[in-house]
């Protein structure tokens, strides 16, 4: 994957094997950084690996 890869909320949803509402949950907290293109919400692929080592961070403490 490349490191500046924006994905779609699905491809996010899929990647996190999460739903859409936790997905929109970790958004509007900003736990979860995107962007806003016109009406389409991106998320970058290294936001992903950002959360998940975060998250791995803070459960390891």
């Amino acid at each position: 994957m490349r490191a500046d890869e924006l994905l779609t909320v699905p491809e996010a949803m899929a990647r996190l094997k999460i739903g859409r509402s936790a997905l929109y949950d970790l958004l509007r907290t900003r736990r979860l950084a995107s962007l806003t293109i016109g009406r389409a919400r991106r998320i970058p692929a290294h936001a992903l690996d950002d959360y998940v080592q975060r998250h791995l961070e803070e459960v390891a403490r």
